[in-house]
């Protein structure tokens, strides 16, 4: 009988940490997030303007931009999995780690190819 509140005790310092720990997960979610959207849309005005100035690097300086804002994204994305509770919630959010890593893999190929075309307009 002694023994009850000592496992009560127990029981609720471990959903408190539990809880805790949802909480700063998700607050760094968001938080990378919105990293990630403020690097899309500081690239993307920067863009703009360079487009209009007709810069030829606009493409590459926007490719390099998306490709970090997806980076603080993807962070997000592999912090969701810590908390995450079954199988369901696992696996759709690694469809969505593979997306992304798919998206940084094609940018990241296309700012290659873009320094070699700017390499050879530049000789």
């Amino acid at each position: 009988m002694n023994h009850i509140p000592t496992v009560l005790y127990a029981w609720s310092v471990n959903l408190w940490l539990h809880e805790s720990l949802e909480v700063l997960v998700n607050f760094f979610v968001i938080t990378l997030e919105f990293m990630g959207l403020a690097v899309i849309a500081v690239t993307a005005i920067k863009a703009f303007y360079n487009w209009i100035k007709k810069d030829p690097q606009t493409r590459l300086r926007l490719a390099e931009g998306l490709a970090m804002a997806l980076e603080f994204k993807l962070g997000g994305e592999i912090l969701r999995t810590v908390i995450a509770r079954d199988m369901s919630e696992i696996l759709q959010v690694g469809a969505i780690i593979l997306l992304r890593a798919a998206l940084t893999f094609l940018i990241h190929w296309e700012i290659k190819n873009e320094k070699v075309v700017e390499n050879e307009h530049s000789h």
